[in-house]
């Protein structure tokens, strides 16, 4: 680890993070969860692009919202749909992303909403490899309830719909924060999301926005593409001056970091 750097831990995004937003994989999801949509309630295609716009908006995804609607749509089913017909050809090697993360001198998480089967389809055609990082936060953990004998036993026991668990919601934030094991003042997360960034910077933690030239209020950086990250934060390998540093940067506090955890957020439990 750097000696001189401020972070203890890297949390690092995979869709339109590790790869760029402009590939043509986002449209091409989005077609695929109309259709499935479609097929699953026989909507109209206009209706299926409204439900899925509203899903994202009050559930967070599609699935999320088809399950706290009550329907038995399992996690495999859709993601199988939505993902395994995605063009991941479109997915080019970029030899210097996996140079980058190797040379991340911190602990490096994976932390994605997608699947484990799409996570490793994305990092192959990117030529990253997994073990570059040391552990990885997706769907399958955050929603171990929604598998194997924890779905059986919530079926068999009735009650209302579980709760599918994603970012930005706090409880997945949370099970990001647990993986990295360190202080959120000290852990970087970086996402091209705003409502991501949002999440994790209310829960304590460096935030760092993909994809963009201009933070938003939530972000302390703006990287315009993963490639400029040594660039705009040179903090991570203890060289100081990033093109978007503020001098309140300098005072992260050096706690001890998993033991304090519980007391510097406040989880709440995942409904399942």
């Amino acid at each position: 680890m750097a000696a001189n750097s401020p972070f203890d831990c890297v949390l690092l995004d995979l869709d339109d993070t590790l790869y760029p937003g402009n590939t043509g994989v986002g449209p091409a999801l989005k077609r695929n969860i109309d259709e499935f949509l479609q097929a699953k309630l026989g909507v109209s295609a206009e209706r299926a692009a409204a439900m899925r716009v509203e899903f994202f908006r009050s559930h967070g995804s599609s699935l999320a919202g088809l399950i706290a609607l009550g329907y038995d749509v399992h996690p495999d089913e859709y993601h199988s749909y939505v993902h395994g017909r995605l063009p991941y050809d479109m997915i080019a090697a970029d030899p210097q992303v996996a140079r980058l993360l190797q040379s991340i001198p911190q602990r490096k998480v994976l932390f994605t909403n997608s699947d484990r089967a799409h996570m490793k389809r994305a990092l192959e055609r990117l030529g990253v490899n997994e073990a570059v990082f040391d552990d990885v936060v997706c769907f399958e953990t955050m929603n171990p309830h929604l598998f194997g004998e924890a779905r059986e036993e919530r079926a068999a026991a009735g009650g209302g719909p579980p709760v599918v668990v994603l970012k930005p919601s706090v409880d997945a934030i949370v099970a990001g924060l647990r993986v990295a094991g360190t202080n959120p003042r000290r852990t970087l997360f970086l996402d091209d999301s705003e409502r991501n960034i949002a999440a994790g910077k209310a829960l304590g933690l460096r935030t760092a926005l993909v994809g963009k030239r201009v933070r938003s209020k939530e972000a302390d950086y703006a990287v315009e593409n993963i490639g400029a990250l040594r660039r705009v934060i040179p903090e991570i390998w203890g060289v100081a001056g990033g093109e978007s540093e503020r001098s309140a940067d300098h005072g992260i506090d050096k706690m001890p970091m998993r033991s304090d955890l519980d007391s510097i957020i406040q989880p709440t439990s995942i409904q399942a």
